[in-house]
């Protein structure tokens, strides 16, 4: 139900009023509540939007406030593309006691749904002919051909016309009608053709058709109404979100004209309004994080495909009876269910709702409604030092924080505005930064001094009044320094001298037949800095940091990020200046002694590198060398038993060959020699298997009590 409506009702009710209550004073005074009460609940109130707090998600949360007298509707408009967070979110309070009734809003059914109501067989968009095939059988008039046609619609179709130099045109549509005097009847449609219906309820079809077509241009209006039951004047609050533009933050750096180690930092934020209602004096928030959010489509009717069930015809069963349930059974108790009291903590009190306070609505002596969407921390916790005193306030909750002007906003609907939000000194100073492959810059080593958590945006630097670069930053959180490039350094040059890299030895240990070595590793690069400019350089090194390492001794870094070191290193005019970054650091090798494995090599190299072990791993390198020994018997071995299985082989298929021959006899006694040296080889390799396994076995027991604990420092001393 459109506003417009609603007006003309009231203005309606209004005049009823007024008839009735000419005869009397008396009458009017008695009815004068009645019709307050009544025009209350007929004419809806806007509540116009007092607070706004915008996210970084692309969110915003919204808060409208009011006066309601009695019982009285409530009317706000969206969007539909609003609806759908506004149903997810929807709070509405009256701090007055009220009773909140239903809320109800101007659905949109698809189209295609609402057109399958009609009769027509019309879908969105029809064409030409689809439009006549839907009057087809109807009582019509056609005019503007001639004399009028009364009659019945019979077809619309389409032609190709030759006109008299044999061009075709292929645009012609005539219609056929079937008159009241029964006659076919052809009618070329033109523009002078108007087609008329002469029945009533294909009229109403029609009306009922173009309605839905228009109503969906509208789609995008939707009114949200509730009803708000109550006695006398009372502070209503309602509070959702909605999809709205991100806010950007965006500073600019100045530093005055005669360095002192400080530069002012102006911050702005650039909001946009596009949600299609005004911003009329609100207090507004900026809350740098971004609460998780989705949209479900509420406002939508959905529409389930159910399935088909056919109706069963088949002849049905017999009656039957079924046993009773055994008696002086006792039931499971059921425990019956206490009706649970939902308790609301109650909002603390706005003063002066809708009253024309301050900041043009009720809020605390903060500055806040109290709460948001997303349990914003009710008042402001801190102010700082921005444009002047209390201008911004800052509330940090959960792992966001919250920039609030303490001065209203106005923004009109598809409007934008930057709104300050930090003007402050803060500590900076000019470096030039340089890491391994890029080019020297320009930075700005910038304090974060304020009370204010500066969220990611761009910046612009300004020097003697002069724009010298801009760049990017990230959130600065109070206390923390940042480095801020903005542009690059044609005076600095720098060059990597030398890399150098040394190992020495530093611990072994032997536990339970594991071997680790620890050994220290360092490395060091050098830097040469050449300044040509006329002023000194202040250049800040980055060097790779090696996780684990340390910086050798002496050595301090200004900075110590997570995988880099950070070095100042002062530079003259005209001048060249170096320096040296040693790391140093332990690195491991872990060897598992196994038995079954030859590591004899590995073990003579540990003794030879660390001659204290050697009397340790003597009798393990023994017992290695045994079983190496054994292994080269038993291959000797096996290749002699794979030769006498062949000669055993060859001689028995001989014997089989020469079976009943005289000669055969022979080659027995040659089977019989090589059986026996069959027999010797699988017994020798048997016994070295033994002797192996054996080995072994003394061998796991030596691993297992192999114990030794080498400090090379210590023992350097």
């Amino acid at each position: 139900m459109n506003r417009s409506f609603w007006i003309a009702l009231a203005l309606a009710s209004t005049a009823a009023a007024t008839v009735a209550q000419t005869p009397a004073k008396a009458a009017r005074a008695k009815a004068g509540d009645a019709a307050t009460t009544s025009a209350n609940r007929n004419q809806p109130v806007d509540l116009p939007v007092r607070k706004v707090v915008l996210y970084k998600n692309g969110v915003g949360s919204f808060e409208h406030a009011g006066t309601v007298t009695g019982t009285q509707k409530v009317s706000i408009d969206f969007t539909s593309a609003q609806l759908n967070d506004v149903l997810q979110s929807l709070t509405v309070l009256d701090e007055g006691g009220g009773r909140i009734g239903g809320v109800s809003y101007n659905s949109t059914t698809p189209i295609d749904q609402q057109l399958q109501s009609i009769g027509l067989g019309l879908k969105d968009y029809p064409g030409t002919i689809a439009v006549y095939h839907a009057l087809r059988g109807q009582r019509v008039e056609v005019t503007g051909a001639g004399a009028p046609l009364i009659g019945r619609l019979v077809n619309v179709e389409f032609r190709i016309a030759t006109d008299k130099e044999n061009k075709t045109s292929p645009d012609h549509y005539f219609l056929i009608v079937a008159t009241d005097a029964g006659a076919l009847r052809t009618v070329e449609l033109t523009d002078a053709v108007s087609v008329h219906m002469l029945d009533a309820a294909l009229q109403k079809q029609w009306t009922d058709y173009l309605r839905v077509i228009s109503s969906s241009v509208e789609r995008q209006a939707r009114h949200l109404v509730f009803e708000d039951a109550g006695q006398g004047a009372r502070a209503l609050r309602v509070r959702y979100i909605s999809e709205v533009p991100v806010w950007k933050a965006t500073y600019r750096l100045v530093f005055p004209r005669e360095e002192n180690g400080k530069a002012t930092l102006q911050g702005w934020a650039v909001v946009d309004n596009t949600v299609g209602t005004d911003w009329n004096n609100v207090q507004l928030s900026l809350v740098a994080g971004a609460p998780q959010s989705f949209i479900q489509p509420l406002s939508e009717p959905l529409y389930v495909k159910r399935p088909e069930v056919p109706i069963k015809t088949e002849v049905q069963a017999a009656p039957q009876t079924h046993e009773a349930a055994q008696t002086g059974v006792v039931a499971p108790k059921v425990m019956a269910a206490t009706p649970r009291r939902i308790m609301m903590a109650k909002e603390s009190e706005a003063a002066g709702v809708g009253h024309g306070s301050g900041n043009g609505y009720g809020v605390d002596a903060g500055g806040n409604f109290g709460g948001g969407l997303y349990a914003l921390r009710p008042g402001v916790t801190r102010p700082t030092d921005a444009f002047s005193e209390g201008d911004v306030a800052t509330n940090a909750f959960d792992d966001f924080f919250e920039y609030t002007l303490a001065q209203p906003v106005t923004i009109r609907k598809n409007e934008s505005a930057m709104v300050p939000i930090l003007q402050q000194e803060l500590p900076a100073e000019h470096v030039t930064l340089w890491h391994e492959g890029a080019t020297p810059l320009r930075a700005v080593w910038l304090e974060n001094a304020s009370k204010l958590t500066l969220d990611s945006g761009s910046f612009s630097i300004f020097e003697s009044g002069e724009f010298a670069g801009e760049g990017l930053l990230d959130p600065i959180h109070p206390g923390e320094h940042r480095l801020l490039s903005y542009a690059a350094d044609q005076a600095v040059r720098v060059r990597q001298t030398e890399f150098k890299t040394g190992q020495s030895m530093h611990h072994v240990s032997v536990q339970k037949g594991v071997i680790v070595e620890t050994r220290m590793d360092r490395q060091s690069r050098g830097y040469s800095v050449t300044n040509s400019a006329d002023l000194g350089r202040t250049v800040m090194i980055e060097v790779p940091r090696v996780a684990g390492w340390s910086l050798d001794d002496g050595l301090k870094a200004e900075e110590t990020a997570t995988d880099l070191y950070r070095f100042k290193l002062p530079v003259a005019a005209h001048a060249t200046a170096t320096l040296e970054v040693g790391q140093h650091g332990p690195e491991q090798t872990r060897i598992e002694l196994n038995a079954r494995e030859n590591q004899t090599q590995y073990l003579l190299s540990l003794a030879q590198r660390t001659p204290q072990a050697l009397a340790a791993l003597q009798p393990v390198i023994d017992a290695q060398t045994a079983i190496a020994k054994l292994d080269r018997s038993l291959e000797a071995s096996k290749k002699e038993e794979k030769t006498a299985t062949a000669d055993e082989a060859r001689a028995r298929e001989n014997l089989t060959a020469l079976k009943g021959n005289e000669a055969a006899k022979r080659f027995v006694e040659n089977l019989n020699r090589a059986e026996d040296t069959l027999e010797a080889a699988r017994k020798r390799t048997a016994d070295l298997e033994a002797q192996k396994q054996t080995a072994i076995e003394k061998l796991d027991a030596l691993i297992a009590g192999l114990s030794f604990d080498w400090d090379v420092r210590e023992a350097a001393k």
